[in-house]
């Protein structure tokens, strides 16, 4: 089990680590989890009981070193959890480490990894292939700020995660407020249109056969108003509200579990995901973005949306770790 990590996102892994742990049957399952601090380096601990960095033992923040006990730890493995979130974890880094060190990983592989998480990569591929996502423009370093939708719009870092760095905008002076922001947290930036409508999350699970949960409705309450879905709504109790299934007619909650694994399969993901998505009050589903690595505490949404759709939580796990495996042994046979 890999949790904690470098990014923002750092709480939100330690909280689903905990959520894994816990779910994992002791009579199949002998764990070990290494903590990764938000200094990037790397803690060793062994057992079920709950993460807490303070109870481990610190070593190197190279965990490639031969000598080093999270090396030894991670080479003696059968396969790894990176319950990891954003960038440092979510982006592909850590999954590369693992291809190398030729160890069975869930989830998405290095590829998937680094393009779901950035988001104009991402709208890129997804527009290739005629799924249809929200309208933006992309920023980089020194560009001028240009904003073609009018206002409100919505201002992302391109590789980051859990709304952090994310403002909504209402004129231009905000703009540039929220712009200087989000350049805080990444070197590309999106401006996004607004999109009036339901926001909706669909979980997906497999690998070449992957399988769309029922979706969930986000009722939102956060601290910036329940206009859109922030940090304090997805993570704050009684931030938000999760309606299984969505109030949509059934004809829009089939296109959303098609979207979501024509997303998925897009994407090159493997394992699971968290397609998050907007339905206009005419009818038409957008794509938002798709998280390799979801929220994954028994309560989050994921869990809920496939608890929901007839899978408990340590049943899903099981699923995972099977698949991280299967993956594995289909990929032996390849000839590099």
């Amino acid at each position: 089990m890999l949790s904690g990590g470098r990014s923002s996102e750092h709480e939100i892994s330690l909280a689903s680590a905990r959520s894994v742990l816990e779910a994992l049957d002791p009579e199949r399952y002998e764990t070990t989890r290494i903590a990764i601090g938000r200094d990037g380096r790397w803690a060793l601990g062994q057992g079920s009981q709950a993460v807490a960095e303070e109870s481990v033992t610190v070593t190197q923040s190279l965990p490639v070193l031969a000598d080093s006990q999270p090396a030894e730890a991670l080479a003696a493995v059968d396969v790894v959890l990176p319950v990891l979130h954003g960038p440092f974890g979510e982006d592909g880094t850590v999954q590369g480490l693992l291809e190398l060190a030729g160890i069975p990983y869930v989830g998405a592989g290095v590829a998937a990894s680094a393009l779901c998480m950035d988001k104009d990569l991402f709208k890129a591929v997804l527009r290739d292939r005629g799924i249809p996502v929200a309208r933006n423009t992309t920023l980089r370093l020194g560009d001028e700020i240009e904003n073609p939708f009018g206002y409100p719009v919505f201002v992302k870092p391109a590789r980051l995660g859990s709304s952090v760095g994310i403002s909504k905008a209402d004129d231009e002076e905000e703009l540039a407020t929220a712009v200087a922001l989000a350049f805080e947290h990444d070197e590309k930036v999106l401006i996004e249109e607004l999109v009036e409508g339901v926001e909706v999350e669909c979980g997906v699970l497999g690998n070449e056969e992957p399988l769309a949960s029922l979706p969930g409705e986000i009722v939102s309450h956060g601290s910036a108003g329940a206009d859109w879905y922030d940090y304090a709504a997805k993570y704050e109790d009684g931030g938000m509200d999760l309606v299984i299934p969505p109030r949509l007619d059934e004809e829009t909650v089939e296109r959303v579990q098609e979207l979501a694994v024509r997303a998925f399969v897009a994407g090159e993901c493997e394992g699971m995901a968290r397609v998050d998505f907007f339905v206009k009050a005419e009818g038409e589903v957008l794509v938002n973005e798709l998280n390799t690595i979801p929220g994954f505490t028994a309560t989050s949404v994921y869990a809920k949306l496939f608890e929901a759709s007839g899978i408990p939580y340590p049943e899903l796990v099981d699923r995972l770790v099977q698949l991280a495996l299967e993956r594995h042994e289909r990929r032996a046979r390849l000839r590099y």
